[in-house]
């Protein structure tokens, strides 16, 4: 018989809004397009160290040790998947709900059974197509660690628990993915300024404002170079010596890149970024040897065995 104990862990439940009218519009074309989100979705858990716990249906389960994580995954998730639906009409795109609870479980081999996974099942039904709604008990895990907004919704009726949970949806940046039922929202003391609409706004280290600076990163970048440059042509002394913040700023913007671009392997994306720095730095510097063609061989080496490792869990899923 397997053990059965109990253990505090962060709870991530998900399922598809409309799957029943998806199905019947397209059986197959709904199940591939589900394995290949899900594929996405088991890719981003497991890079955050989380594990997929059970799927059925079109539900998942996983379970992450941080709950920082946690919430990072879901996001990450929401934000990849929006891109996958973008070129999908609307009444074909597959949205993902989500929820996220904190709490104390039953474990009994790999499965999750209690309350913990309950609450979570809850705030996941109550969440928006393509929304978070997480649990107060997250909520006060990561409200200063995230760079998202944050929306009180009240508590959250759930069985077996007296007065309900208190939950709030998760803003991604500047969207709004409070659920449409609710009418109203409720301010907390400490989460900022309430608007006259009734939602809590996030502090300044929060939401929409690290957002749109992310989003903007890439034309100040190429600003900031072009006064580099200008200014290096202005004192001529002989020396380039703009190539080096300009190398610094590209390094930069390949990173600005890779986080926003959906559709690249992050790590693959990485080694990639670290050849090409070092091949720009052995010519920059060249002294007559290739000295760079070794890592270069290094990166190639353990950039082939990720895409195969992740071909071959693909086709294991």
């Amino acid at each position: 018989m397997s053990e059965t104990r109990r253990k505090l862990t962060t709870i991530l439940s998900a399922d598809v809004q409309d799957y029943t009218r998806l199905m019947r519009a397209d059986e197959e074309g709904t199940l591939a397009t589900l394995k290949r989100y899900r594929d996405s979705m088991g890719r981003l858990i497991e890079a955050h160290e989380g594990r997929v716990v059970n799927t059925w249906g079109d539900g998942l389960i996983a379970e992450f040790p941080s709950v920082v994580e946690a919430v990072r995954t879901a996001v990450d998730v929401q934000n990849e998947l929006a891109g996958c639906n973008e070129n999908c009409p609307a009444d074909e795109q597959m949205l993902f709900r989500i929820g996220i609870n904190l709490g104390d479980v039953i474990a009994e081999g790999d499965d999750l059974y209690g309350d913990g996974v309950n609450v979570a099942a809850r705030l996941q039904a109550s969440a928006p197509a393509g929304g978070i709604v997480i649990s107060n008990t997250v909520y006060d895990q990561v409200r200063n660690k995230v760079a998202v907004g944050f929306d009180f919704l009240g508590p959250l009726e759930v069985k077996n628990i007296d007065g309900g949970v208190p939950s709030y949806a998760v803003r991604i940046g500047m969207a709004d993915t409070r659920p449409a039922f609710r009418s109203e929202t409720f301010g907390r003391p400490g989460d900022g300024a309430a608007s006259d609409d009734g939602r809590a706004h996030p502090k300044p280290d929060q939401g929409g404002l690290i957002a749109a600076i992310k989003t903007g990163s890439l034309p100040v970048l190429a600003v900031i170079a072009a006064g580099l440059v200008a200014l290096n042509l202005l004192t001529w002394n002989g020396v380039l010596w703009a190539v080096w913040p300009l190398l610094g700023l590209g390094i930069l913007a390949g990173l600005a890149w890779l986080r926003t671009n959906r559709w690249v392997d992050r790590g693959i994306g990485v080694l990639a970024l670290s050849g090409l720095v070092l091949l720009t730095i052995n010519l920059l510097t060249w002294r007559g040897v290739f000295w760079a063609v070794w890592p270069l061989l290094a990166f190639a080496v353990v950039g082939g065995i990720r895409w195969v490792t992740r071909q071959k869990r693909s086709l294991r899923s």
